[in-house]
């Protein structure tokens, strides 16, 4: 089951997230200039101005979100059966994407979404994933996480090679192992950050043992020409986790980005479970998780508090600036 997005959340809850973070005042002081060490008159009306300023400022992001923007990434990739084979069929190009309200960025993009469309298979499937080049510049698809055959692997030069402008290429094998994987180019230092990424989830064959969750939500960190995403968009246009009290979700953290972001959950604390698409033999709880890039962190997460909690990147300025919270940031609501 997927998470659903709620398209207006009110005023009153949305706004704790603000207060939630707990880093307004504190971080944006260390950005300021410095201010004379004086208490007269004038002094004190200019910092009330400035800090009631700064509050609208914020008060206006959070109302805002979750803010509607064009487009929206990671959705389900629907495969047609072929002799047996799941078929998948991916096209990149160059697309306009509103990250927020009236921003937009030059992007790469799978099927015009950033990220690219999910793609869910089962454990031993047969794959085949066509990639359709639609681009200005060659690219690959490399299945990060997943063992493939050699010729499979999507580096160009060393296993295949580029595909080129108005080309395609057809990758196939069996998926494998079960977990969190992904799927992204592997061609230029960029293309990446720009766009060219998508979860590649592997079930289980055997789901005996697999936690049941209301809700199984991707969530890809990037960072780069888009800015600090979630899931492509950044606050307030990131999408909000909506939950009912009492029930358990699971967060498939994905980070695409070249930096790390360790992302930090209020008042809900996760048990990490898998890392890099394995199990953990003994799992472990953490209100903040430090995904490097590359890796992968499955986290349970119990909705045992009613409220919105907030959910972002710790390192504070993926997060906030002097015109409120953005990039990083999102919340999970816990609906009686």
């Amino acid at each position: 089951m997927h998470h659903r997005v709620r398209k207006t959340a009110p005023f009153a809850a949305v706004l704790t997230l603000a207060v939630a973070l707990g880093f307004g005042g504190g971080f944006l002081a260390g950005r300021a200039p410095a201010v004379p060490l004086t208490t007269g008159p004038a002094v004190i009306h200019a910092a009330s101005a400035a800090h009631e300023a700064m509050d609208q400022a914020h008060e206006a992001r959070v109302k805002a979100f979750p803010a509607k923007t064009a487009g929206l990434g990671a959705q389900p990739l629907q495969h047609r059966l072929l002799g047996g084979v799941k078929v998948f069929e991916v096209t990149a190009r160059e697309v306009q994407w509103e990250v927020e309200p009236g921003v937009k960025r030059t992007a790469f993009a799978y099927n015009g979404q950033v990220p690219g469309p999910t793609i869910r298979v089962t454990e031993g499937d047969r794959v085949r994933v066509i990639l359709k080049n639609q681009l200005p510049e060659s690219t690959s698809i490399h299945f990060h996480g997943l063992i493939t055959p050699n010729a499979m692997d999507g580096v160009p030069f060393i296993t295949q090679p580029p595909v080129k402008p108005g080309q395609s290429f057809t990758y196939e094998f069996v998926a494998r192992p079960a977990g969190t994987h992904m799927y992204h180019s592997h061609h230029g230092p960029d293309q990446i950050t720009k766009g060219l990424l998508g979860a590649f989830i592997v079930a289980p064959r055997d789901r005996s043992k697999e936690p049941r969750v209301a809700a199984d939500v991707v969530l890809i960190v990037n960072d780069g020409p888009l800015g600090y995403t979630l899931n492509g968009k950044s606050f307030p246009a990131t999408q909000p986790i909506v939950v009912k009290l009492g029930q358990r979700i699971r967060i498939r953290y994905m980070n695409e980005g070249q930096i790390i972001h360790p992302m930090h959950l209020h008042g809900l604390p996760g048990l990490v479970i898998a890392k890099d698409g394995h199990r953990l033999a003994q799992p472990y709880t953490a209100d903040t998780v430090n995904v490097a890039p590359g890796e992968r962190y499955d986290v349970l997460v119990a909705a045992n508090q009613p409220g919105v909690w907030a959910l972002h990147c710790h390192i504070l300025s993926h997060a906030e600036s002097a015109e409120g919270m953005h990039g990083m940031v999102t919340a999970v609501i816990v609906q009686k």
